[in-house]
């Protein structure tokens, strides 16, 4: 039995307003072409399909068209929700892609009454192989929302909610994994029982892409929570990582880089191939990069000298440019287009070192009150922020907007008065 995992798609992303639709379709070209390769009997996508609840009709499409690609290919798919997925969104599909091989899995069953193992059914499912016999048994677990797991209790403090929804959850894979093994017994076969999940491990390294969740509940979910299963695969995390030095448990990453900080770390899918019920290998696949990314730090003359690499580019860059400088400078953005105006490059995002930050802070604490104006002051606090997309700079718009409000009203009390009375 083979298996690829796979996780964090985010179809329909935007990237500082960049659409990602072909590095997406690029990387699904190149996912159908490791099944057929490799001979992969299943995928297991552990959440985040889309980007968002309302993901736009082209994400959609694109999805769509690789579940009935991944059909013809006699090769299973399972699609997990995640914390950016619409359970409605999901589900609206599921029993049509059912005909062509494709489980859905968008949200948690409850437990009944009871805690019958049965209720969990839904979540249990029998992984073919390629002989067309049961491979491997999936506890199927995607975004567990407290809602689902617990009920909320009057005069709870933080700490055990807390703790009532880590052992809500720690259950819930128990219980699921209890299910598992009664299957294999009725099978009487050596199969590997695989779970999946898509939340936060403690210990884990995030991106800066990656949204928080359980806030103000859960933070992190201790590993020693799952259940003895063969293979866990997970997702939410961006980064591809083994979880608590454990092999068999592992975020596969996002396939593309959803942040700039994501380009130090190489993206893959993992590889997982057993042996009846013994795991025989366990092999990343590493992405290929669709779209060249870079980040440039350094003062204006070490970027100069970066740029100047970047001329012979085949196809335009996507930059992150961090500037180091002790210097404030009005207009920085200005300098860095004079750069690359004529550069195969895109900036699309401008920041100041946080060390610099640190330095421009101290500079305007040494200069005293009497040396600035208000708005000057003003000024220096509004370079340290970055206001790059659309939506920040309507923000910044209205935070100019107040900010003249205010100094009108300090300079002007008599006439403010007689407009307010």
């Amino acid at each position: 039995m083979k298996l690829l995992h796979t996780s964090d798609w985010h179809l329909g992303q935007s990237f500082f307003t960049k659409s990602r639709k072909a590095e997406h379709q690029a990387f699904l070209s190149w996912l159908l072409e490791q099944i057929t390769a490799h001979e992969i009997d299943a995928v297991i996508v552990a959440g985040d399909i889309f980007d968002t609840g309302t993901p736009p009709s082209y994400a959609r499409e694109m999805y769509n068209r690789f579940i009935v690609a991944i059909s013809q290919l006699n090769c299973t798919l399972v699609v997990l929700g995640g914390n950016h997925d619409s359970v409605s969104t999901l589900n609206e599909s599921k029993q049509l892609v059912a005909c062509l091989n494709t489980y859905v899995v968008a949200n948690v069953t409850a437990t009944d009454d009871s805690g019958d193992d049965a209720s969990f059914d839904k979540q249990i499912i029998e992984l073919k192989n390629s002989a067309g016999t049961t491979g491997a048994i999936l506890c199927a677990i995607p975004f567990i929302r407290p809602r689902d797991v617990i009920q909320s209790r009057a005069g709870e403090s933080g700490l055990e909610k807390r703790q009532a929804l880590g052992e809500a959850i720690k259950q819930h894979y128990h219980q699921l994994y209890r299910a598992a093994l009664a299957l294999r017994e009725e099978k009487q076969l050596d199969l590997p029982i695989i779970a999946t999940g898509h939340l936060t491990a403690l210990g884990v390294s995030q991106s800066d892409s990656v949204r928080d969740i359980y806030i103000g509940t859960l933070d992190g979910f201790a590993a020693d929570g799952f259940p003895p299963a063969d293979y866990i695969a997970l997702g939410h995390i961006h980064r591809p990582q083994i979880v608590a030095k454990s092999e068999h448990i592992r975020y596969s990453g996002s396939p593309i880089p959803l942040s700039f900080d994501e380009l130090k770390t190489a993206k893959q899918v993992v590889m997982v191939s057993f042996n009846g019920a013994e795991t025989a290998a366990i092999t990343p696949l590493e992405v290929p990069l669709f779209q060249t990314m870079a980040v440039i730090k350094g003062d204006l003359s070490s970027i100069q000298t970066q740029l100047e690499t970047l001329a012979m580019a085949p196809q335009p860059v996507w930059l992150c440019i961090e500037v180091e400088t002790q210097d404030y400078l009005s207009d920085l953005p200005q300098r860095i287009q004079a750069m690359t105006e004529e550069l195969p490059v895109e900036v699309l995002q401008l920041r100041r070192s946080r060390n610099t930050a640190r330095q421009t802070l101290n500079q305007i604490a040494r200069e005293t009150l009497a040396e600035l104006t208000p708005e000057d002051v003003f000024a220096k606090r509004l370079e340290l922020e970055n206001f790059d997309s659309d939506a920040e700079q309507a923000r910044l718009g209205r935070i100019k907007q107040q900010f003249r409000q205010i100094v009108s009203e300090v300079e002007n009390p008599e006439q403010n008065r007689e407009l307010n009375p």
